[in-house]
């Protein structure tokens, strides 16, 4: 009986559980893969759902009215293909606007050769100028010579606004203005002068000097 009590097995004892931060590990390490994948398919979510589309349909935004580049002191010439001067543009300051293609000129002098080879001259305080120089606002203390050839006398204008067009050889205002040609002088409140049409039109109120006509030999 005492040998029989003594052979008897008793089950061993269980082992106490590890710690919850150990376990908490073991948790980490077994779904940390998956969560990792499940991160990155939402972030690749996120990404597509807010990245904007191009649309090529769609119009390119108008540039700002900002000068996209200046010069000081400058002088800028043009040239017809035969290699003659066309017009040459001077001043103090030069901006350029690239959404309007305009310049903006301080301290402005122009020199324009026309087709027969007559030179035009123009200055003022200020200037507004398309690119090539063809159509030229001149802002304060305007001033406009157009140079004698042959018989035709030269034609001055004065203003504190005058809009000169090199190519069609116009000169308007809609302010105050005097006309010189030749000896005579005029004075209106606006003109109208197209060199090709040969005509000035003086418009309001209008006075006249006219110089008396050259002694016959």
């Amino acid at each position: 009986m005492d040998n029989l009590f003594e052979l008897m097995e008793y089950p061993a004892p269980r082992p106490p559980p590890p710690p919850l931060r150990v376990r908490a590990a073991d948790a980490l390490s077994t779904y940390l893969p998956l969560l990792l994948m499940a991160l990155l398919a939402l972030g690749t979510w996120w990404l597509v759902r807010n990245t904007p589309l191009t649309d090529p349909t769609r119009p390119a935004a108008p540039p700002v009215h900002e000068p996209d580049y200046e010069m000081s002191e400058f002088v800028v010439q043009r040239f017809a293909p035969d290699g003659s001067l066309k017009i040459q543009i001077e001043g103090r300051r030069m901006h350029h606007y690239p959404d309007t293609d305009t310049l903006e000129i301080d301290a402005v002098r122009i020199r324009a050769v026309g087709a027969n080879g007559r030179t035009t001259l123009a200055s003022a305080n200020r200037a507004l100028a398309n690119g090539d120089g063809s159509e030229v606002q001149l802002l304060g203390g305007a001033h406009v010579v157009r140079e004698a050839s042959g018989r035709e006398p030269q034609t001055e204008f004065r203003s504190e606004f005058l809009h000169y067009f090199a190519v069609t050889e116009r000169v308007r205002s809609h302010l105050p203005v005097t006309v010189r040609r030749g000896a005579s002088e005029f004075r209106a409140d606006a003109v109208e002068y197209d060199h090709l049409a040969r005509t000035i039109d003086l418009k309001g109120r209008v006075r006249a000097i006219f110089a008396p006509p050259p002694a016959q030999p």
